[in-house]
């Protein structure tokens, strides 16, 4: 066959192939339009998840009767004034959004600038543009979508159903939301209300957070951590969650450069390697992050939904992204989340304590004190509470409670935040007093973390103490493990493990961290090696020492079920003060919960 010109609807429909989706596809470009139309007011509704109908409304400043016509042309667009594709400063600029979406869907468009005498409607059906004719509507524009995907039947087997459909829609429209908190936000399914944000006022931080809060969530917001930075025309702003509140995947990650919402792998990237000392594997932290970059230094029209970009210089932007979040992260170091939620306790069934009378005792018992009990208080139910002076010894061996007679010393000089301890609970956790509060300590939890901070600090000044084995230990391991522990001998002997080839199955261990002490020698070398099987070649030397520090810390600390005493308790609060990021473990617990008096209060309704 031939070389031939293809017709022009079916160019259109190629070109919608790329741009348009799904229904989520159209929400995005219809109102990432309107902000670039300066409206202060943006509603979207839909049928059936958008499958039938999409409407969006705003208040922007409209388009003439000329320009309506011109709209719906390919590449016609008003966002490149000079023809420089390298100073793009507005959302869209290729001209494609509008002829893609009508060569494939029933597009509709009513629109009128300020002070005009009427608005102008267009409609194109399947690549078919009508006459422009005058109109009712307000100063705006409002654009249906009817019958997504009509002219191309195929394209609508891949569409999920309307509800996955309108959650999608959600989710790009609440994306563009956080970029634009100054902008009114709607969302309506069936003509039921999904989600609507009103504009937020004050200055951009504060509108941020306000918008991130409605989004996120109120546990984000109280939890978040601010953090702001600027190097070489690169500028990034917003906020991270503290280490403890984070989920199992990385969708409560935001990213916006030029307020443009993307998913880039150097960002998510960097964003993993900041909190790589301080989160578990397989867990993420939420964060919403704004990038101010110079136009001539991003390139976004790498993809045709502009949802990657594409950095001049990539290095500068991942260190100035570590380098942030690191810093923010050491400036509330000794912060946990907030994972007490008051309402939760007060709604929790409370366990009935009665004794397990029977029903004929719980008679006799009723009926012995009728005889000392005015007759009123006979009308209220009885519940018999057990002796608990007999039961106290059992108590304290059953629940492993700790106290020891110690003289109140809260004014202390030495006593910092954590407060001084007065009990150990379960053999696992540190109750502690300050002066407005009580405190719940993870003693596991908080002695890894200080015994990894001990380690780096050894690692960074070039001497980690370590030492000898009386009788070294044989370390038998498949064959696979063994090859990469020996591969990695030299870096792990800069951290005090000293282990040589024995035999054609086995390592053997010489030297440990002196900070361990007494510890299953085997067990870590195992669990150092697994772990080498996950890192793969994503991470660098640096990266990959700390990632053992973290390993080494976790067998060196104290365990659960370990009794201390009063002053072992309050050495290692005193030691929690001083050490860096000691809110959480090294694998993103929380290390403590502090419970308010004013909180505690609230319970009793005092």
């Amino acid at each position: 066959m031939p070389i031939r010109i293809l017709p022009s609807n079916l160019v259109n429909q190629i070109a919608a192939g790329e741009v348009v989706e799904r229904p989520a596809s159209v929400v995005k470009e219809l109102v990432e339009n309107s902000i670039d139309a300066g409206a202060t007011s943006i509603e979207v509704r839909l049928n059936e998840g958008g499958k039938t109908l999409i409407t969006v409304t705003d208040n922007g400043k409209g388009m003439s009767k000329e320009e309506l016509a011109l709209a719906v042309e390919r590449h016609a667009t008003s966002k490149l004034p000079d023809d420089n594709l390298f100073n793009i400063n507005f959302l869209g600029f290729r001209g494609e959004a509008l002829p893609s979406i009508a060569s494939v869907a029933r597009l509709s468009i009513i629109s009128r600038i300020k002070d005009a005498d009427s608005a102008w409607k267009i409609e194109v059906n399947g690549g078919q543009k009508s006459e422009v004719v005058p109109a009712a509507q307000s100063q705006g524009t409002r654009i249906e979508v009817r019958d997504l995907f009509f002219a191309t039947p195929a394209r609508l087997k891949f569409l999920k159903t309307a509800a996955h459909e309108a959650a999608q829609c959600s989710d790009i429209l609440q994306r563009i939301a956080l970029a634009n908190p100054s902008i009114a936000f709607s969302l309506y399914e069936n003509d039921r209300k999904k989600f609507s944000l009103p504009a937020c006022n004050g200055d951009l931080f504060d509108a941020r957070l306000a918008r991130i809060s409605a989004i996120m969530g109120r546990e984000f917001g109280e939890n978040s951590i601010l953090i702001s930075a600027e190097r070489e025309g690169v500028k990034i702003s917003g906020y991270i969650s503290l280490p403890t509140l984070n989920k199992a995947n990385s969708l409560s990650q935001f990213l916006f450069v030029n307020n443009r919402p993307v998913r880039d792998k150097l960002l998510l990237g960097a964003i993993r390697g900041a909190y790589q000392d301080v989160l578990a594997a397989g867990r993420y932290p939420l964060c919403a992050l704004f990038f101010d970059v110079e136009p001539q230094l991003v390139d976004v029209n790498v993809h045709p939904a502009k949802a990657e970009v594409r950095f001049y210089d990539n290095a500068l932007v991942r260190g100035l992204l570590v380098s942030s979040i690191r810093n923010g992260l050491n400036l509330h170091a000794n912060k946990t989340s907030n994972v007490l939620n008051l309402e939760q306790l007060v709604n929790d069934k409370i366990p009935n304590f009665q004794s397990p009378l029977s029903e004929e005792n719980r008679l006799e018992e009723s009926v012995s004190l009728g005889e000392f009990l005015p007759r009123q208080a006979m009308n209220f139910a009885y519940r018999p509470q057990p002796k608990r002076q007999a039961e106290l010894p059992e108590l304290e061996h059953k629940f492993s409670i700790r106290v020891e007679d110690v003289q109140d010393e809260i004014s202390r000089s030495d006593v910092g935040p954590l407060g001084l301890a007065k009990a150990q609970f379960h053999d696992t956790y540190i109750i502690s007093q300050s002066e407005d509060s009580i405190i719940i300590t993870d003693q596991h939890a908080a002695h890894e973390r200080i015994v990894m901070e001990k380690l780096k600090a050894g690692l960074n000044s070039g001497h980690v103490a370590a030492q000898m084995l009386l009788i070294p230990e044989v370390v038998d391991l498949p064959a696979a493990e063994k090859t990469r522990i020996l591969d990695a001998a030299e870096d792990l002997a800069k951290l005090g493990l000293v282990l040589e080839e024995f035999g054609t199955t086995a390592v053997i261990v010489r030297e440990i961290p002196a900070l361990l002490g007494n510890t299953d020698v085997k067990k870590l070398v195992e669990d150092v090696a697994e772990q080498m099987a996950e890192w793969g070649s994503g991470f660098e030397l640096t990266e990959k020492l700390h990632l053992v520090c973290a390993t080494i810390a976790c067998h060196g600390s104290v365990r659960a079920g370990r009794r201390l005493n009063v002053e072992e308790m309050n050495q290692l609060l005193r030691d929690m003060e001083k050490t860096p990021h000691s809110g959480q473990c090294n694998h993103g617990r929380p290390t403590y919960v502090e419970l308010k008096i004013t909180d505690i209060a609230k319970l009793f309704d005092r």
